[in-house]
């Protein structure tokens, strides 16, 4: 059922409806904006026309009061608004503009027991900021406009997103702390032909992640996504930090036999293959011909990957131009900007030479030499704060165009030779946008950090949308105990593990950790990657993450908490509970609702079997050991 849009009349300064006669003035009264510090807004900068209004939603705030939106006009005194109701507690919003203006839109909610404030940033922080931080700029190559203020129990005080994914849009949060509201912002810039301001407010009060997956949901309309290869669901094997720039066809042949010995289905060679240089920094990217020493022949060596069974994604640094390439030269004229740290510079996307040159450079990894895929790294490297503006030969004005453009027409390119061509993107370049060119997305670069992997990865998941999301590259010191490695694949378990260590140094112990886990990735990959997830306690870095179907549900414990089993009465009650236990405690705490029987199995890190039993659950607290890196499997008697 579709609702029309309510049409709004065009107001030039803040008024608001009176209430209905009977009504209380207390409870209809529209929200009004307490005056708040914001040191980031330079003075002397407003245009001489600004038009304000406030928008009626249809939506209650937790406290009865209606939440009214606050929009400015920054040079256009005209803007004509609708609101769409989309669900319960739930209103879409679109602004329109006369004429070319900056629109703001402004509204606050009541901090009644807010805990957290989620975003796609790579922050694992989720700290409650002050409104008067910058807003952050987010566009298509970095971030996303969406976020939630989390409350108790996990359910969302306010989920909120924008619609423009491409250019680039100011996304502000933060406590204002003169009225101890959370004030959300979001601000476009709009011209009477272009896309309006299309914001997505969600005060429904359910799990924060299932507003994500609503806001998600939201951003597909209408996208047509090619889908996910089956590879690109697996374990794979990743070079970089195991092998950093020292690959060459015979090492890179000897780790690809031994993943897929553990269970890895793709092999992902990093930076190194391009140059003979191994002192790292980016001075070498740029010509993208492989090193001739290292790779002689890189059509027979991928061929002797493919031989082993996996699938072969090579890296690319898409925007650098290095200063030791040829290519330096021809298109030093042509970059966004330099950064000498990195001896390269950014190259610009609107230069049609530029796209030209990438893709020809990039499809040959398919085309000449067979491969499957690609990673394409450093793509948030084109979001240039004030870039210049579009010089003589660009052929489009903003660089977010001119991305768009290059990613679409190396996709449509690729995908001629092989229709499933595998592509990787990163955090920070999460933005919707950019889904129709990418297969899955990897989690930014956190080496021996597996709290920090595991809260990027279930960020990822929020709102990946038809993405495989990626671990970052699993590595550990060459002595780490089973346990701790254990403890290092659990950590990723609701993504695809990317295993990153030098496979023949591995010792018996370590290996069969690795395969044993692998092999749990690879068995429920339906149900950890594509059920239905919900982390607890984003204030916390998510101690304890679910996922489920109607079969199973898979719960990964990182602290000593208890374990709630689902009611195996409910209409999707599982028949499997796997209790994945990532913490130092052995004594998982299970809570059942009513008493019942069930098979159980637990297994140590490397998979041994230490008990199978049928336990008779009490209604209450139950404790089963289940050792660090273990895992604990319940099977219900049907």
């Amino acid at each position: 059922m579709t609702t029309e849009p309510r049409p709004a009349a065009e107001v030039t300064e803040s008024t608001h409806v009176p209430p209905e006669p009977d009504a209380d003035p207390q409870q209809h009264a529209p929200q009004q904006l307490a005056p708040v510090w914001r040191p980031n807004t330079p003075t002397g900068a407003t245009p001489g026309t600004v038009g304000h209004r406030q928008l009626d939603t249809g939506l209650s705030l937790s406290t009865g009061a209606p939440l009214t939106v606050h929009l400015t006009g920054l040079g256009c005194d005209r803007l004509e608004t609708a609101v769409t109701p989309a669900g319960d507690g739930v209103a879409l919003i679109e602004v329109r503009a006369a004429a070319a203006a900056t629109v703001r839109a402004e509204w606050r909610v009541p901090c009644l027991g807010a805990t957290a404030c989620w975003t796609p940033d790579t922050n694992a922080s989720r700290w409650l900021p002050p409104s008067w931080i910058a807003p952050r700029t987010v566009s298509l190559a970095l971030g996303a406009p969406v976020a939630s203020l989390v409350g108790a129990d996990d359910r969302a005080l306010c989920t909120a997103a924008a619609a423009e994914t491409s250019a680039p849009v100011r996304v502000g949060v933060g406590v204002v702390e003169e009225t101890n509201e959370f004030a959300f912002t979001v601000e476009q810039d709009l011209t009477p032909d272009g896309p309006p301001l299309r914001l997505r407010i969600d005060l429904s009060g359910h799990h924060f992640a299932a507003t994500l997956r609503d806001v998600t949901a939201w951003w597909a309309e209408g996208l047509n996504h090619p889908g996910v290869a089956p590879a690109a669901r697996m374990p794979a094997y990743s070079t970089w930090y195991s092998l950093h720039q020292n690959v060459d066809t015979a090492v890179v042949e000897r780790q690809a036999a031994l993943a897929a010995a553990v269970g890895c289905e793709s092999i992902i060679v990093d930076d190194g293959w391009q140059t003979t240089d191994r002192a790292r920094g980016y001075g070498h990217c740029g010509d993208w011909e492989p090193n001739p020493v290292a790779f002689p022949d890189p059509a027979a060596h991928v061929a002797e990957v493919h031989r082993t069974g996996l699938a072969y994604l090579l890296w690319y640094a898409l925007p650098f131009i290095g200063r030791h390439n040829d290519a330096w030269d021809r298109f030093k004229g042509m970059i966004l900007r330099e950064e000498p740290h990195l001896d390269a510079a950014v190259l610009d996307p609107r230069h049609p030479e530029v796209r030209a040159y990438l893709i020809e450079k990039v499809s040959r990894a398919v085309e000449q030499w067979d491969m499957d895929g690609l990673k394409l790294d450093f793509i948030d490297r084109f979001a240039v704060t004030d870039p210049p503006p579009a010089p003589a030969g660009a052929d489009h004005a903003t660089v977010h165009e001119g991305l768009l453009q290059l990613l679409a027409d190396l996709d449509a390119r690729l995908r001629r030779t092989r229709p499933d061509v595998i592509v990787e993107h990163r955090q920070p370049y999460v933005s919707p946008g950019l889904w129709p060119y990418a297969t899955m997305v990897r989690a930014t670069d956190c080496p021996l950090s597996p709290a920090e992997n595991r809260q990027r990865t279930i960020d990822c998941r929020l709102t990946a949308g038809p993405l495989a999301v990626h671990a970052d590259m699993i590595t550990w010191h060459s002595a780490e105990t089973p346990e701790a490695i254990a403890v290092h694949l659990v950590n990723a378990l609701f993504s695809v593990p990317q295993i990153s260590v030098d496979l023949a140094a591995q010792s018996p112990d370590q290996l069969a950790t690795l395969r044993f886990w692998l092999g749990i990735s690879r068995r429920y990959a339906d149900v950890l990657q594509l059920g239905v997830l919900e982390p607890a306690r984003p204030d916390l870095g998510y101690p304890l993450v679910r996922a489920r179907d109607h079969r199973t549900t898979v719960v990964a414990r990182y602290a000593p908490l208890p374990v709630a089993l689902p009611d195996r009465h409910a209409a999707d009650g599982p028949q499997t509970l796997l209790v994945a236990n990532a913490d130092g405690d052995p004594v998982v705490l299970l809570t059942a609702a009513r008493p019942e029987k069930v098979l159980t199995r637990v297994q140590d890190c490397r998979g041994e079997i230490l008990s199978e039993a049928v336990l008779d659950l009490v209604a209450g607290v139950n404790p089963v050991t289940v050792p660090t890196g273990g895992l604990l499997t319940l099977t219900r008697e049907r």
